[in-house]
């Protein structure tokens, strides 16, 4: 993603799927149940527009192959519980970011860079797990609290 990409439009597609996935802050029992239903294979898209990742990068952060997630579409399928909870993390992780960060351009380079407060692991490694995405999540409250030791 490049850092022309429109801050505004951004943060919209975020609110935008935080709104259609029904992604509330502090409401982690929600996320599960929704995660337990699997969010469809067309909320990959929506992720790659977000985050700027390409597509075999947020692929392989779901464990899974850009090809299954393609069949996935063609067949409208769903993700499975933890794949569907990763995302939906992510979408809420990025709505944490949209509050702490100026934009999100600044956040996507953030999370590619080593992070003092992770132990100089470079976030976007951790997003592979529920607990990575914690993590990171952790991170940002303590950057929003001035806490970075």
């Amino acid at each position: 993603m490049s850092d022309s990409h429109d801050a505004h439009e951004l943060s919209c597609a975020v609110h935008s799927a935080a709104e259609k996935y029904e992604i509330t802050p502090n409401n982690n029992l929600a996320m599960v149940h929704i995660a337990q239903g699997g969010l469809p294979a067309s909320s990959f898209n929506e992720l790659l527009l977000i985050t700027g990742f390409s597509k075999d990068e947020l692929a392989a952060v779901l464990g899974i192959s850009y090809k299954t997630v393609q069949r996935y579409e063609k067949e409208n399928k769903r993700f499975n519980a933890l794949n569907s909870e990763q995302l939906l993390k992510i979408i809420s992780l990025y709505q944490k970011a949209g509050e702490i960060f100026e934009d999100l351009n600044a956040f996507n380079r953030w999370l590619r860079k080593p992070a003092y407060g992770l132990g100089n692991e470079v976030p976007v490694s951790l997003l592979t797990t529920s607990g990575g995405i914690d993590l990171i999540r952790e991170e940002l409250l303590r950057i929003e609290y001035g806490a970075l030791a």
